[in-house]
């Protein structure tokens, strides 16, 4: 069937005959022909048809038929219309030169089931291009004595248009002795030739100057010309002549160079140099004629210059021309016809046009493999191709068209036995000698997904030291499936186990490609000191296999926690001392020092030492139990009030310790300590009293300072206001003490902008001191809780932390109230910390109450 897009023809009875036509070659062929006609030079995108219409294909099938043209460089199509368009620009002198009708052939591909259309586009040529003259003046010789009648070639313009828009005419400019004679080859091209109308007379004018122009049949026409000077010679008798008004000849292609081709004669009755004849190639010979053959210009011959190709033109149209040696040369012309003789130098061509790969394992023997096609330039036996394959494997090959053919299975593939096939498609001509080409058709086996993923064991144990940084992998969950490629394509996730306070997911992340374990947060040991985990390893198949593994991590206990003294209480904060009478002997038992240690193992074994005391000889600490006993009776001569020092200390590497006070008061002397206190606690009022005036003083400077630097401000905003400078504003921060108390400035920020520093207040000896602390550039409440605590003055730092207080409210980013309990601040310098988050002028106070006076 061929299917042709054309102009529509008015006439009834061509329609008919033409309705009649389709629909007999509709119900004898197979497979269809498709032909379109397209202008060249159609902008990118143009339609060229409807292939869906035009092979009668279903749109909506179309996806799932996976349509295919073959000529993908020139054209391209819409695999959900159906539509076929212009994909390059498409130049048809480029593409063909001169053969017409320009024809660009392709193949049309569908699936399910597969379906093989050709289909051919004819490439119809536009006037784009103008004639063109080989040069830009010619220049002709005449005798005077040239009998009227007389013909003189003209160069050629050349047009690579074809058709109407080629060369069609020339015309010459007004002149009193030529009129022009165009004249038609045998190709169908036009050359013009000077026909003398009325005799030369040299006397009377010795140069012609005319104008030849060439006009090509497009519309509009496009023109060139070119100026003809013509030098009017005396008087040669007599002009050469050919034996032969046209030679012809034939010549195999490929035929070596210098080889003749024909001889040409021609004779001149002229004596001397008028007689002499040089041979030459017309003006109007084509530049390609000229380059294939060359001319002796003494003898005639014609011999082959370049390399001739059947396949590229099959016939040579050549002009030749003998002029004598007179000092008026008389010219001859004659035709030279070659035919160029077919042989078999071209191997056949194979083409895949579709391969169907990798094929599953379970396909059915029968199925289609790939398309192929054969081509073979040569003409006759030599072009004729028969296409086969080796031996032994489990493919054939069927042909249902012409130099077309399907590979096939025969048998039931294996992939485990076999898993790709390097089939070998060898076509031959029947030329002779016969040539032959050989193609490679890589078909693989692909897999079906029957193995699930496997791994060397289905548990593991996985030991984690606590205290680790986040981020940091743990664990890397190895398995493999012997499938390929989606198949055995793995993935890994963690199951979570159920409703639990403790989600997997908020302590473990999975790299799903590799199964590498990473930690999301620090580990405690005293918090969680084991996890159970499920991994699920599933593959990429359809459907999916898996495989679950059971992962149990152990967190391993560190020294991270100091020891923590639980009685008598730490830092000499006990309210009353321990009493012994003087009486008591070695060994006696004063008190016993209990603490503890968050850790676990060796890290949590407690050693008690004596650090310091007023008299070490006299008491000693159980190095394990924490007693304190005496190690002597006491003497009169000792102090009545003995201060010991015992130091805490775990077994961890490295050893972590605490420290407490112990006041030990013998009882006899007990009045004697109590004055002895009294007298330091009336001491110490003194030095209050003094310390409250002094504060005050403080006071009243800043106040004075604060007042001044007030009264400078008003009038430098009363100075801007008369003066309306709008455009010198600058910023500037102010930091001042946030309340009516003494204090001592402890940081002071400088010209640093707000956002990064921060002014530090602390009171000596006072119930409240005021923190101005960093706001971390973080939104994050934590961070912005822990770097409060981290540009406090060390002192007090570490004084809070060793309070062993607790936050009852989650600290909130300077915008929140956050209580801290503590068990005892009796020994701590503040009771009050208020933070001031400078870069968004909130504030946040921290409230530390004692429970103790």
């Amino acid at each position: 069937m061929e299917i042709r897009h054309r102009e529509p023809d008015r006439d009834p009875k061509r329609q008919i005959l033409s309705v009649i036509l389709l629909l007999s070659l509709l119900c004898g062929a197979v497979s269809a022909q498709i032909h379109y006609s397209i202008p060249e030079e159609m902008p990118k995108g143009s339609l060229v048809g409807n292939l869906a219409t035009d092979l009668g294909l279903s749109v909506r099938e179309l996806p799932h038929r996976r349509l295919r043209v073959s000529a993908r460089e020139y054209f391209g199509t819409d695999l959900e219309t159906g539509l076929l368009f212009v994909k390059e620009r498409i130049d048809r002198e480029e593409l063909c030169g001169a053969l017409s009708p320009c024809t660009l052939s392709f193949e049309v591909v569908v699936e399910n089931p597969l379906e093989l259309f050709s289909g051919a586009v004819e490439i119809q040529d536009i006037n784009d291009n103008d004639p063109a003259f080989p040069s830009s003046q010619m220049r002709l010789e005449i005798s005077e004595s040239v009998a009227p009648g007389a013909r003189f070639p003209l160069e050629s313009a050349q047009d690579p248009d074809v058709g109407i828009n080629s060369l069609q005419t020339y015309w010459l400019s007004a002149n009193q002795h030529f009129v022009l004679n165009v004249q038609t080859r045998g190709d169908g091209s036009k050359y013009a030739e000077l026909v003398l109308e009325k005799e030369l007379d040299r006397e009377e004018q010795k140069k012609l100057q005319l104008v030849l122009t060439a006009l090509d049949g497009g519309s509009p026409p496009r023109s060139a010309s070119v100026n003809i000077q013509i030098d009017v010679l005396d008087a040669n008798d007599n002009a050469p002549v050919f034996n032969q008004s046209t030679y012809k000849a034939s010549v195999r292609e490929n035929t070596p160079r210098d080889t003749l081709v024909v001889q040409t004669n021609a004779y001149d009755l002229d004596e001397g140099p008028n007689g002499d004849i040089v041979f030459s190639f017309s003006s109007h010979t084509p530049a390609k004629v000229r380059e294939l053959f060359a001319l002796d210009s003494a003898t005639g011959e014609v011999r082959v210059k370049g390399e001739l190709d059947y396949e590229e033109v099959k016939f040579y149209e050549i002009y030749i021309q003998a002029k004598d040696k007179g000092p008026y040369p008389e010219v001859a012309h004659c035709k030279l016809l070659v035919e160029v003789i077919d042989v078999n130098d071209n191997a056949p061509q194979i083409q895949v046009t579709s391969v169907y790969s990798p094929v599953p394992e379970d396909a059915v023997p029968g199925t289609v493999i790939a398309l192929l096609s054969v081509t073979d330039p040569d003409s006759g036996d030599n072009g004729l191709v028969n296409c086969f394959l080796s031996h032994g494997i489990a493919f054939t090959l069927s042909s249902s068209l012409k130099n077309y053919y399907t590979l096939k299975t025969k048998a039931a593939l294996d992939r485990e036995q076999e898993s790709e096939y390097n089939i070998t498609v060898i076509a031959k001509d029947s030329g002779s000698p016969s040539l032959s080409a050989e193609k490679q058709i890589l078909v693989e086996v692909s897999d079906v997904n029957d193995n699930a993923p496997s791994s060397s064991q289905l548990s593991y144990d996985v030991y984690v030291a606590e205290n680790n940084p986040p981020g940091v992998p743990v664990f890397n969950v190895s398995a493999s499936d012997p499938d390929l490629h989606q198949n055995s394509r793995l993935s890994y996730s963690i199951l979570e186990n159920g409703p639990s306070s403790h989600p997997l997911g908020r302590y473990f992340s999975i790299n799903r490609e590799n199964g590498t374990i990473y930690l999301l947060v620090s580990l405690d040991h005293e918090d969680l000191p084991e996890f159970r985990m499920t991994v699920r390893v599933q593959d990429g198949g359809t459907p999916a296999l898996a495989t679950n593994l059971t992962i149990h991590v152990f967190v391993t206990d560190q020294n991270d926690n100091a020891p923590t003294v639980l009685y008598p209480r730490p830092n000499g904060a006990s309210s009353y001392p321990e009493m012994i009478s003087p009486a008591v002997s070695a060994g006696h038992m004063v008190t016993k020092v209990i603490a503890w240690d968050a850790d676990a193992g060796y890290n949590a074994w407690l050693s008690y030492i004596l650090l310091s005391a007023t008299d070490a000889s006299l008491f000693s600490v159980e190095l394990r139990s924490g007693e304190i006993r005496t190690a002597r009776q006491p003497r009169k001569d000792d102090a009545p009030m003995q201060t010991l020092v015992i130091l805490v200390k775990d077994n961890g590497e490295p050893a972590l310790s605490s420290s407490m006070t112990v006041t030990v008061t013998v009882m006899e002397r007990a009045k004697e300590a109590l004055r002895d206190a009294t007298k330091l606690a009336t001491t110490r009022d003194k030095k209050n009293h003094l310390t409250f005036y002094l504060t005050l003083a403080v006071i009243l400077v800043s106040v004075t300072f604060f007042v001044t630097v007030i009264a400078a401000g008003i009038y430098k905003f009363y100075k801007w206001r008369q003066s309306r400078d709008i455009c010198g504003s600058s910023r500037s921060s102010l930091y001042r003490t946030p309340g009516p108390f003494n204090h001592v400035d402890a940081v002071r920020s400088g010209f640093t902008p707000p956002s990064f520093y921060q002014q530090t207040y602390l009171t000596t000896n006072s119930h409240h001191s005021d923190f101005l602390g960093k706001k971390p550039l973080t939104s994050s409440p934590l961070g912005s809780c822990q770097n409060t605590l981290n540009c406090c003055e060390p002192g007090l730092y570490h004084q809070v932390l060793g309070a062993q207080g607790r936050l009852s409210a989650p600290c909130q980013e300077f915008g929140e109230y956050a209580k801290v309990q503590v068990s005892d601040i009796s020994s701590l310098p503040v009771r009050e910390l208020q933070v001031t988050g400078v870069a968004n002028r909130q504030h946040s106070r921290i409230d530390l109450a004692s429970t103790s006076k």
